[in-house]
């Protein structure tokens, strides 16, 4: 294992030429390509390890690191083998050569020293902890959102420094035409001054308890459960759709929708890298039950300065406004609608603050920067102060009071029970202690 973040990016090349030949050795080739020299040189070309391959790991993520010309993904991993089989097999075929390993143990890909970066796609309980494990090893990181509590993003964004690791926290939001020209047109005072914020995300679904069942062969489920409590397998508990309306494993639609359209309004406000001052709302939660996170809510969160942010359920839009105007669309996506067609169409020039972003997206731009070492367009921090914008809604529902918040201590301010919600116990072994 190298020591430290700099000998490993000026060590990446040595890496990448000797695993190519262990493998040439073994009987295959680890590279085909008909270029030998410049940025798609094998020697150039970023090693990735996929965890995770459900539907979202495979179809867009997997598929989308694929069709990058400098990364080659040499290693697949999921709890179910027959998910990882599938992606082995559509690894191999792609490259049109053998090569990529595939895994049931998520550290057997953090542990291998020729991999450079971890694409981590799995469930939210997961996120922190794999992300953590991989910087530890000297591996960059990209992961889908959100996190799963409070003090487990600070602990995220404060090994990223530690590490000097590039961490991408992976939606496409930010590369989105809309969303970036959205925050562009606000940061910019084209609406004035910023007086109050509507956001509508999607309803939960309201599915019902399941009876426990043997667990199917092919899946590790107590590797699946990781630092999640114990519980009985279910039909569906292991299923994207369902596993996000469980507080043990998500935060439910609130979290996940939260970080593609409030990571948007946080951007648009100058508020990324801080966050509300005040929350409360209400919401409908089968809490007793097996899917217990909010299916319906409504929020209402104060930042200083005077700005109001509104969050409901049913719908994907967002609508900003200020004092000489708004800004927003009308659901995930659409084009912008302005109250005039001049802010709609407003482009920056010359002297206007021009934000940054990537319009190939998360991938792209992670990949150029783990060349580069600078930050990518979503970087932890504020994944992290995004993520803590939705968890402190839903402790403020699970509490059902008003909540003040501390942006600068990330803590409540003199309310000790709703202090001991920013964190979760995690189930031995696992733990983040270094």
């Amino acid at each position: 294992m190298l020591n430290g973040r700099t000998d490993r990016c000026h060590s990446r090349r040595t890496f990448l030429k000797r695993s190519a030949a262990a493998a040439a050795a073994a009987g295959f080739p680890w590279f085909t390509t008909t270029k030998i020299r410049g940025a798609d040189a094998p020697s150039e070309r970023v090693a990735i390890g996929c965890i995770g391959m459900g539907g979202h790991g495979t179809y867009h993520n997997l598929n989308a690191l694929l069709r990058q010309p400098d990364a080659r993904v040499v290693a697949v991993c999921d709890v179910f083998d027959e998910r990882w089989t599938r992606a082995q097999s559509l690894v191999e075929k792609h490259y049109g050569t053998k090569g990529c390993e595939g895994f049931q143990e998520f550290r057997r890909i953090i542990e291998r020293k020729d991999i450079d970066a971890v694409m981590i796609s799995t469930p939210d309980h997961w996120h922190v902890l794999m992300s953590v494990m991989a910087m530890r090893e000297g591996k960059d990181v990209i992961c889908e959102k959100p996190t799963y509590s409070i003090e487990e993003g600070r602990i995220l964004a404060d090994t990223v420094k530690k590490y000097k690791a590039v961490y991408q926290t992976s939606t496409e939001d930010r590369s989105m035409a809309c969303y970036h020209r959205m925050a562009q047109i606000v940061r910019n005072g084209r609406i004035g001054k910023v007086r109050s914020v509507h956001v509508r995300l999607p309803s939960g679904n309201r599915f019902p308890d399941e009876e426990a069942i043997p667990v199917p062969k092919g899946l590790d489920y107590d590797l699946w459960l990781g630092p999640a409590p114990f519980a009985p397998y279910t039909a569906n508990r292991t299923e994207p759709g369902h596993w996000r309306q469980i507080r043990a494993y998500s935060g439910g639609l609130l979290t996940d929708w939260g970080m593609h359209q409030l990571d948007t309004v946080q951007w648009a406000l100058d508020k990324e890298r801080t966050g509300p001052v005040e929350v409360e709302g209400t919401g409908e939660a089968n809490l007793r039950g097996q899917y217990n996170t909010f299916s319906e809510y409504k929020l209402t969160y104060k930042y200083a300065g005077g700005i109001d942010l509104h969050v409901q359920s049913g719908g994907t839009s967002i609508r900003i406004e200020g004092t000489d105007g708004w800004v927003g669309n009308a659901q995930f996506a659409a084009a912008i609608e302005a109250s005039s067609p001049e802010i709609a169409a407003w482009l920056p020039g010359d002297g206007d603050l021009k934000l940054y972003t990537n319009p190939a997206g998360e991938h792209r731009d992670f990949l150029d920067c783990v060349k580069s070492r600078k930050d990518p367009y979503f970087p932890a921090e504020v994944g992290h102060r995004c993520s803590s914008l939705l968890h402190i809604g839903n402790i403020a529902m699970l509490l059902g009071r008003k909540l003040r918040w501390d942006p600068e201590k990330e803590s409540f301010a003199g309310d000790p029970e709703a202090d001991k919600m920013r964190g979760r116990p995690m189930r031995k072994p696992w733990s983040l202690g270094a």
